[in-house]
């Protein structure tokens, strides 16, 4: 079964007895087609007897192709894992890189076609779907705290933190002054307070801004502690929303 375009004499040898199925008889050549593998049992229908889809397993990189990795299983038979089934957040063409022929690695049984031989693996599906489990947490409107994990000149590449999410702040999102949109005023490892502007599981794509948090946090304090309409200036009234957010954390103490 798993043995294709393989000389029989790999398979068996002269004088040894085997057991045949008669495939097609045909009396004009004089010919009679036998088959081996017949006798035997069909190893993907044995394989999706033992491990069904959901099953979690070991196995063996046997090959890394454009269309992704090819693990050996048991039974002698072999799984893919697509490009779009490694990881959640990376690109195929870039999670593959992590996977080298002869390791060992953990799987998980997403189908097994029967008919067509095929058995479709994955290996970001050993976790949760981190928009799924996000979900509740982090939504458009949202302020998160995030790690920041890279520096760059457009902008930084953020984690957000207690969520296997990552989002990338451009330079313009950095603050709310332009003279602090600087991603040099940021290191890796810093952790930094910013708002969920897009949150959209459809296509996987989370933003965050630390422009719109900072416009958040000043539209609500002129809206609680008074307009520069009303001849207060703008520095007062932060000032005043700085002022009561020391004096709770003096009460909490």
């Amino acid at each position: 079964w798993t043995k294709k375009n393989v000389h029989p004499g790999k398979i068996v040898s002269t004088s040894q007895e085997v057991e045949v199925m008669v495939l097609e008889v045909d009396p004009n050549k004089r010919r009679i087609s036998l088959g081996l593998k017949q006798c035997l049992d069909n190893p993907w229908s044995a394989f999706a007897t033992e491990h069904p889809a959901g099953s979690v397993l070991e196995g063996e990189v046997k090959n890394r192709t454009e269309f992704g990795l090819f693990v050996g299983l048991p039974g002698d038979v072999d799984g893919m894992v697509h490009l779009s089934d490694l990881d959640w957040n990376r690109p195929g063409e870039q999670a593959i890189e992590d996977y080298e022929r002869g390791q060992s690695v953990q799987v998980k049984v997403l189908d097994v076609d029967v008919e067509k031989e095929r058995i479709s693996l994955g290996i970001k599906q050993l976790g949760g779907d981190p928009f799924e489990e996000a979900g509740g947490e982090v939504r458009k409107g949202s302020v998160v705290t995030c790690e920041v994990t890279e520096v760059k000149d457009n902008g930084i590449e953020v984690k957000i933190v207690d969520a296997d999410l990552t989002a990338f702040i451009r330079r313009a999102d950095l603050a709310r002054d332009r003279g602090d949109q600087r991603p040099e005023r940021f290191a890796a490892g810093e952790r930094v307070d910013a708002r969920v502007t897009q949150f959209d599981r459809k296509n996987r794509k989370v933003s965050v801004s630390i422009k719109a948090l900072e416009m958040a946090e000043e539209k609500e304090a002129i809206a609680q502690y008074g307009s520069t309409d009303s001849g207060a200036s703008l520095g007062d009234i932060l000032g005043a929303a700085l002022n009561k957010a020391q004096d709770k954390d003096g009460d909490k103490e």
